[in-house]
């Protein structure tokens, strides 16, 4: 396991135990309205389309697609200067929702809008396992270098 000790670890809270529980499974967990059908991300009390209380929890597919990127050159504290440039992204997921995480096993440049790409966790302690994603066809993130000629 790689050191994570200096970074900050994410706490669960009631709110949020069940998708942290999830992740330490590599599941990628998000809630869904039982009242409108709905899928939502990030973890909250109520339905944010309807207003229902009535939420339950359901694995979705890990798989998704980055709307929006950008490169990490500078790391915010020591705690991350080692995997500096890495990419911080939105990924829309294939249910509706979006989440914000790291594109990783690929090059930084690869990275492009519309990326094809699917959950994979990091274990940083025994109960908080971080999810991240990666493309899911490895030959896809080459195909900008010849839209750019």
């Amino acid at each position: 396991m790689v050191e994570h000790s200096k970074k900050n670890i994410p706490r669960p809270t009631k709110e949020t135990q069940n998708y942290w529980e999830g992740c330490r499974n590599h599941e990628l967990r998000i809630q869904q309205c039982s009242n409108c059908d709905e899928y939502q991300f990030y973890p909250r009390l109520m339905c944010t389309n309807c207003s229902s209380r009535r939420l339950k929890w359901v694995q979705a597919s890990g798989r998704g697609k980055v709307v929006s990127y950008t490169i990490v050159h500078r790391a915010p504290s020591q705690a991350y200067k080692e995997e500096a440039p890495y990419v911080l992204a939105i990924i829309q997921l294939e249910e509706g929702p979006t989440m914000m995480s790291n594109i990783v096993q690929c090059d930084p440049e690869n990275v492009m809008i519309d990326m094809i790409v699917e959950v994979v966790f990091e274990d940083w302690t025994e109960e908080i396992s971080i999810p991240k994603f990666r493309p899911i066809n490895k030959e896809l993130p080459h195909l900008h270098l010849y839209l750019k000629i």
